[in-house]
């Protein structure tokens, strides 16, 4: 009898995650590499030693901040859409043991669709306010460094809510967009300059979220058809998705070469990307060489991570030790 009773009782339920966890799950914090690009722009403005402010370095607090909080919006506003068109159940799902859906508080059941559009909504004006404060607090206010970054602020939102502009076939676009803003417009509040080696950084800079997110895209290909949802992978044939991924990863290599070729960045530069390089190229063997896709997106923040790496101590060398800070610091203030 004791038994019979035992068996029949629920297993004890496991403790509930807190609310601040599973708002920053919704926000993804814990994916920080859209954050890394602040260190290219505080590395390529520290120099010459001395020069560099207190101010100068509250104002980089403040944009990392805002970032922070645009991004989480972003993503939050993503998980809406996706759950709500049924992409992300369908990627998430039981069917897709490869992916977590702990990580999708709205697939786990764990947030509801109006507490993570309160959330979005939330992050979003913290963004403005906190962008608004790095822009006022800047010793320099060029024009473009404003607008890119209240053009990011703008589209990001509408990335997959509202216009959602993922949905129509510019997603591989943005997130390069994306991260290459993250780089110039702290720097250019900081600095009011601008350069070409920043730029050249800036774009690798934002190869990094592309990279990740084209390996997703990859692993995500019957929801992101099923929805309608255009990236490269559902639009096009399994080899054709695997030749687009392989010349976005000699681009990558191209762009550092052309740079340190043409004057633009030093002429070592490409040399010192090259385990950087050489990690994209065992990337893109474990995804469609041994068909490990999400081993290789993993690796891909990797990549990411060592490339923010050697971009800080190329800053370092250029402006710091090389005495040639032009590379990094030209330009004029708008």
């Amino acid at each position: 009898m004791t038994d019979s009773i035992a068996a029949g009782r629920a297993a004890p339920a496991a403790p509930a995650e807190s609310l601040t966890r599973l708002y920053a799950r919704l926000g993804k914090l814990d994916v920080y590499d859209y954050y890394l690009g602040i260190f290219l722009a505080l590395s390529a403005s520290l120099f010459p030693l001395g020069a560099f402010t207190v101010r100068q370095g509250l104002v980089l607090l403040l944009f990392l901040a805002g970032e922070i909080a645009v991004l989480m919006a972003m993503v939050a506003l993503d998980d809406v859409t996706g759950f709500r068109d049924g992409s992300d159940i369908a990627n998430y799902g039981p069917d897709n043991p490869l992916r977590s859906k702990a990580r999708k508080p709205l697939v786990a059941g764990t947030l509801t669709v109006p507490q993570a559009l309160r959330f979005a909504w939330i992050c979003a004006a913290a963004g403005v306010l906190l962008w608004a404060g790095a822009a006022a607090l800047a010793p320099h206010r060029p024009l473009w460094a404003l607008l890119a970054a209240g053009g990011l602020w703008a589209v990001s939102l509408q990335y997959s809510y509202g216009l959602k502009i993922s949905y129509h076939g510019f997603q591989e676009v943005f997130l390069v967009a994306l991260g290459a803003v993250l780089v110039i417009a702290p720097y250019g509040l900081v600095t009011g300059g601008f350069s070409g080696f920043l730029m050249v950084q800036a774009v690798l800079f934002g190869f990094g979220p592309l990279m990740f997110g084209v390996y997703s895209n990859t692993n995500d290909v019957e929801g992101d058809r099923s929805v309608g949802r255009p990236t490269v992978a559902a639009l096009v044939s399994e080899r054709g998705n695997a030749v687009f991924i392989g010349a976005l990863s000699a681009t990558e290599f191209l762009i550092g070469l052309v740079a340190s070729v043409t004057g633009v960045a030093p002429w070592w530069f490409t040399l010192l990307m090259l385990p950087a390089t050489a990690l994209r190229t065992r990337q893109y063997l474990t995804g469609f060489v041994r068909g490990d896709i999400m081993t290789a997106r993993r690796t891909g923040f990797a990549v990411h991570r060592l490339s923010v790496v050697l971009m800080t101590v190329a800053n370092v060398l250029a402006a710091g030790f090389l005495g040639t800070s032009d590379l990094t610091s030209t330009g004029a203030a708008g």
